[in-house]
């Protein structure tokens, strides 16, 4: 059994008819029922049934069907990988983004392939870190950023960089002793009602980590997973939250929300950039690694994306 053999046999099993999976590969009928009964002799198993509407997959069917697919599309993967080797970038790069690092990374970004790269098509893809981390797995995207990795064992993993967490309010609003920009104890924080990300969020399972080392607890009236919102109900004056200053960074440049570094201890989150090394790496996406390490680079010189500040001695 070849990869020939395995196309034939996913185009029956899509088709749901041997005449008409004859007539999407422009292989003779008899030739396909032959290939089926070579793999059912090969295997030992009957793999579909047959009646007068068409084919049914058996169970044995149906495995084999999903590892047809995986093997195929890890073929065509390789074959891609090998032909751009040697040539130049081309081709469709998936990247994951969570909202935070796209609200200050998309654009430049996007701007920069479109110059390095102009026969790479970039689709980025945004949602929160632990959906990216599934994308990884399953090859939605050939890269991805990432806020924690502790559960990670099959990505490469590169750590960008690490950026402090601001505590988040209107000017008119602001409730603590401190100015704004000037730092804030996390114990002071944590005697406010704040509205945060749920558990399964990346953010949300660093702060966490954070209060609960600190022996504190968090009065999180309200979650919520979308960034939008929750610094619309900030502007509105209805809450507080916890973000990272890159996430806020439209609000702030217009003046509508202002924050403050926590501190005591000082609450910062790495952001990593990862790829599954069990897909084969495109020419395409290994350029594109290197174009997000210089943006992000630029980024920080410029002090649009802030990175964590060192303890004060």
């Amino acid at each position: 059994m070849d990869v020939k053999h395995l196309r034939y046999f996913i185009a029956i099993a899509e088709e749901g008819s041997l005449s008409a999976a004859s007539q999407r590969l422009g292989v003779a009928q008899p030739s396909l029922s032959q290939h089926v009964i070579r793999i059912e002799q090969e295997l030992g198993v009957t793999i579909v049934s047959r009646s007068p509407r068409g084919v049914v997959l058996t169970e044995s069917g149906t495995i084999l069907l999903r590892h047809a697919r995986e093997i195929c599309a890890s073929m065509t993967a390789c074959m891609d990988a090998v032909r751009q080797s040697g040539g130049t970038p081309h081709g469709l790069v998936g990247l994951g983004l969570p909202p935070s690092v796209s609200m200050v990374l998309s654009v430049p970004l996007a701007q920069t392939v479109r110059l390095a790269l102009p026969q790479v098509k970039l689709q980025v893809m945004e949602a929160m870190s632990g959906f990216i981390k599934k994308w990884l797995d399953d090859g939605t995207v050939d890269l991805g950023f990432l806020y924690d990795v502790e559960d990670v064992r099959h990505h490469e993993i590169a750590l960008l960089m690490s950026e402090d967490l601001h505590f988040f309010s209107t000017r008119e609003d602001w409730p603590l002793s401190v100015p704004p920009g000037a730092p804030v104890p996390l114990a002071e924080v944590a005697k406010l009602q704040l509205v945060l990300p749920s558990q399964r969020h990346g953010l949300r399972k660093t702060i966490d980590r954070f209060v609960r080392d600190a022996g504190l607890e968090l009065d999180v009236f309200l979650e919520m997973d979308a960034l939008s919102q929750i610094k619309d109900l900030v502007l509105r004056g209805s809450a507080f939250t916890i973000l990272a200053p890159a996430a806020a960074l439209d609000c702030v440049e217009r003046g509508e929300l202002v924050s403050s570094r926590i501190v005591d201890p000082p609450m910062t989150r790495p952001v990593y950039l990862a790829r599954n090394k069990a897909r084969p790496e495109t020419l395409a996406a290994r350029r594109l690694q290197l174009i997000i390490h210089e943006v992000v680079a630029d980024l920080v010189r410029r002090g649009i994306w802030k990175t964590a500040q060192p303890p004060v001695e």
